[in-house]
């Protein structure tokens, strides 16, 4: 995969000696994959030396804003035919000429952000969440944002309402989605194909026996590993019960329930007596889990999606969130970077198929690393600081 590449020796000497940054990380509080993307480039940040800080630009409005925000998103998603419809209604409205009604809502915030920025002298701010581009644009519009600005998107596709905003660099995951960005209204010169900015423990490798030691799990046998999102969306329970009634205790399953808590409760009694199934809440240890496992089952979030293909796991993207996810799983299939169907007994097919075939395997991962940059995080540094000079 051919990206534009930044000087990283000009970033660590000229920009910090010359005049040192100050960067502010946007996120917002609507599930982690956001969140995770933008905290990569924070601690490539950090580790370079630049004063940069990390912000839920929702919370910048209030705590109670930003809870009800997530409460609101959170609960549209686990809603199926509900967030299938408003994402269907977001396609239809969305265009470069009118702005929508989440821009205006995000304009309700504007000042505190505007104060935000003006108290802390920032020189370039990267969001990772549309949320914050679209009250960036506000200030743009009204002649009061003096800062340069940078936009990830952590979707597969040109999500809704990316057009309206007015940023200056976009980062898309994948080259092959230019067009579909440009023809969404977006300029072209804006939009640079850096992949989607991973922590460098996914790019990382621990031996499979040592991760198992250090997790407690035991080392005989193949281990799968269920993936929720942070919210604990899917059928975790029927899959692992599917898993169950398959390979029996040959296998060992652990389920990354993220903060449902009612999903953990409810797992750990529906497999209370069930030694081999371990039910975990959530972990900062993703990566570890990944090195410890020989398939991973995941919905298609566009960031657990590229964690895994950097981690160069077997892939099996599970049923998705209506819109947004189900492009990502066809954009990660199309390119044999992930096996994808909603049927339960296809997607224990595909993973005895990549467990037991080692060429099958060996060519799902090269398409993995074919397909993602393991150097994002610190390219879109370089970026932000060229975009400064």
């Amino acid at each position: 995969m051919c990206y534009t590449v930044f000087s990283i020796s000009y970033f660590e000497t000229n920009v910090k000696e010359a005049f040192p940054i100050k960067a502010l990380v946007l996120s917002c509080n609507t599930g982690e994959g956001h969140n995770a993307a933008a905290r990569a480039v924070y601690e490539k940040l950090k580790s370079r030396h630049v004063h940069c800080e990390f912000v839920d630009a929702l919370s910048l409005a209030g705590e109670r804003t930003s809870k009800v925000v997530s409460s609101c998103y959170v609960g549209s998603t686990r809603l199926p035919g509900i967030f299938r419809f408003l994402y269907a209604a977001g396609t239809a409205i969305s265009n470069n000429r009118h702005k929508s009604p989440v821009y205006f809502m995000n304009r309700l915030y504007r000042q505190e952000i505007d104060t935000y920025l003006s108290q802390h002298q920032f020189d370039v701010v990267i969001t990772s969440h549309l949320f914050a581009a679209e009250v960036l644009t506000s200030l743009k519009a009204e002649g009061r944002l003096r800062v340069k600005t940078v936009a990830i998107a952590t979707d597969y596709t040109c999500i809704p309402f990316w057009e309206e905003t007015q940023l200056d660099r976009y980062i898309l995951p994948h080259r092959d989605l230019l067009d579909e960005f440009e023809k969404k209204g977006l300029p072209k010169e804006k939009l640079i194909p850096l992949g989607i900015p991973v922590r460098d423990c996914f790019s990382q490798h621990v031996e499979r026996s040592f991760a198992r030691h250090t997790l407690h799990l035991r080392q005989e046998g193949p281990i799968y590993l269920l993936m929720s999102g942070s919210m604990g969306f899917g059928k975790l329970g029927e899959l692992t019960a599917a898993i169950l009634r398959r390979h029996g205790e040959r296998v060992t399953v652990v389920i990354l329930c993220g903060n449902n808590d009612s999903l953990i409760d409810r797992l750990k009694n529906q497999f209370a007596s069930c030694p081999h199934v371990r039910v975990q809440p959530f972990t900062p240890q993703v990566s570890l889990y990944m090195d410890a496992a020989d398939v991973l089952f995941s919905k298609p979030g566009g960031l657990t999606s590229t964690e895994a293909a950097v981690k160069q796991i077997p892939l099996i993207h599970t049923s998705p969130i209506p819109g947004c996810e189900t492009k990502n799983a066809r954009f990660f299939s199309e390119r044999g970077m992930s096996f994808y169907d909603e049927s339960i007994e296809r997607q224990l097919d595909f993973a005895q198929l990549v467990t037991t075939d080692p060429d099958v395997r060996r060519r799902m991962q090269q398409a993995q690393r074919a397909h993602t940059n393991v150097h994002a995080a610190g390219q879109i540094c370089d970026l932000a600081a060229a975009l400064i000079e």
